[in-house]
């Protein structure tokens, strides 16, 4: 193990990327806050002012990804695709694989300019969530249940007051609805086998409800959807604390891109649509297990330097006042101060610690089949 590798792999540097990401994002949020204001008066000038602020949080987490890790994404596409990247509203459907599959998302969004306006249909627990919940509520972030029912007049309305978004989007998509497990697959292919539909390798069968219902309330303002598949060399499973502890992964992403012309209208054609597409992607992953890699030309954009530099802007902002601060601390022999210091320290640790939690495939669930479930909802 190099310097810079043991380095990476320490706790308190770990620790102290942590509270710059915390206390930036609780100084972003206040003033995604007090941009509410300017909401009734011009609701335009709001979104590109919280686009920003956005992009300086979620940033963070694709510098860490980009050089802290040093993971390398290469994408699977033509040229043609790729020069359409960043110039149109256009729905990501991604496969909901891994722990950071998101991030990898994520780094493509930043990539092409689109980080900040990049957007997301996502379960309504995550509201409650510090930082991403309330940093994804002022972006306009869509929320739902999971439960049609009750989401349908949400989603709409969440939907339609999109259609005027003044930046280029991507709207994400996790069509499977959770995270792909061993024991969510058999209980899905089990759900496929009683509805007739063929049965899926490598995913979960896709809820068309989410996908028909976007396509139709932002008919006019999507110009395309694009299918990415991910998959990591040597058949590695990556996590957000291998992230954190600077450990590098090869990211491969399939990319095809679908003109919202070829999409049918009809909405059970646009589910039958989505089924084929699963069916498309399954392929396409049995491909990478037999070869290594996806089918087509490969392309690897560069990474962009405005990710560190916004990290290198919080980090001095904050750590120099919180170094400065321990210093004092420990050199007052006070031992009531510097117990309180290591109280702060603890629970610092257990809020960054929580916050990754959130992205573990061991604490995600869904109840999408389970019958037990559905008695008790």
């Amino acid at each position: 193990m190099g310097v810079l590798a043991w380095l990476k792999s320490q706790f308190i540097l770990q620790l102290l990327i942590g509270f710059v990401f915390v206390v930036s994002g609780l100084i972003l949020n206040f003033i995604q806050l007090c941009t509410c204001v300017i909401w009734p008066f011009n609701k335009q000038l709001y979104r590109k002012i919280n686009t920003r602020l956005g992009y300086s949080l979620w940033s963070q987490l694709v510098m860490l990804l980009e050089w802290w890790s040093g993971t390398e994404c290469t994408l699977y596409t033509d040229q043609a695709t790729v020069d359409q990247f960043g110039k149109e509203h256009v729905i990501i459907i991604l496969n909901h694989n891994y722990e950071i599959d998101f991030l990898c998302g994520w780094t493509m969004c930043e990539r092409y300019g689109v980080l900040g306006s990049s957007k997301v249909l996502a379960k309504r627990e995550l509201l409650k969530v510090p930082l991403i919940g309330w940093t994804w509520y002022f972006l306009e972030i869509v929320f739902c249940k999971r439960k049609w029912e009750e989401d349908r007049e949400t989603v709409f309305k969440g939907l339609h007051q999109l259609r005027d978004y003044p930046e280029y989007m991507w709207f994400l998509l996790y069509c499977e609805g959770t995270r792909f497990t061993e024991k969510k697959h058999q209980i899905s292919m089990q759900v496929a086998e009683s509805k007739g539909l063929p049965k899926l390798k490598y995913h979960l069968l896709p809820r068309t409800k989410g996908f028909t219902t976007t396509m139709q309330c932002l008919k006019g303002t999507v110009k395309a959807v694009y299918d990415v598949t991910l998959n990591f060399k040597d058949k590695e499973n990556p996590t957000l604390l291998g992230i954190i502890s600077g450990k590098k992964y090869r990211a491969d992403m399939s990319v095809r891109r679908f003109p919202v012309e070829e999409i049918p209208d009809d909405e059970k054609e646009c589910a039958d649509w989505l089924h084929n597409l699963y069916r498309e992607k399954d392929a396409l992953q049995e491909f990478y297990e037999k070869e290594g890699k996806f089918p087509g030309p490969t392309i690897k954009p560069k990474r962009r330097l405005w990710t560190l530099l916004n990290f290198l802007f919080w980090a001095t902002l904050l750590l120099s006042p919180l170094i400065s601060f321990a210093w004092d601390v420990f050199v007052s022999g006070s031992p009531l101060l510097i117990i309180g210091f290591m109280l702060f320290l603890i629970i610092a640790s257990v809020a960054v610690r929580r916050l990754i939690g959130v992205t573990e495939v061991k604490k995600t669930g869904s109840s999408y089949g389970n019958a037990e479930a559905k008695k008790e909802n």
